[in-house]
């Protein structure tokens, strides 16, 4: 069941390059325009040199396992069914002080519970794929 999931807003100004780049099949990194530092969440101000000049820069949509939980009911009413599933933080390899957050699948239409999570590693090697849910495409992780 798939009704009902929280879901990002797709007009927002700050993330909407990032879920344009999803729908093609990017992982996309909000940059600094003018001193080049990546950052995740997309935000209206760089960190580093304080610029609001933005540019995004495609991934290599690879990484690893930077940690992970598993949540178990109670839940919003959307997950409970599923429950537990996996959570997980991955760091890229392009930049791994950049993280995302999403769940270890099999494959790109898997079911965010199909993983144990028991056979999750800290370290493990993941890449991207990416899931139509309504109108939005959502980044996940498989094995590498």
């Amino acid at each position: 069941m798939e009704t009902g999931w929280l879901l990002p807003d797709l007009e927002d100004p700050e993330s909407n390059e990032f879920w344009a780049g999803c729908a093609r099949g990017e992982l996309l990194v909000q940059a600094c325009a003018a001193c080049g530092a990546w950052r995740m969440p997309p935000r209206p101000m760089c960190a580093v040199c304080r610029s609001t000049a933005v540019r995004w820069e495609p991934t290599t949509g690879r990484g690893r396992v930077w940690s992970f939980i598993v949540p178990h009911p109670p839940l919003l009413p959307a997950f409970a069914e599923v429950a537990p599933y996996n959570s997980i933080i991955v760091e890229l390899d392009d930049d791994p002080g950049i993280r995302f957050v999403g769940n270890l699948v099999a494959s790109a239409h898997g079911a965010i519970n199909e993983i144990d999570p028991a056979t999750i590693t800290i370290g493990e090697p993941v890449r991207v794929v990416f899931h139509h849910i309504e109108d939005v495409t959502l980044p996940r992780w498989v094995r590498a």
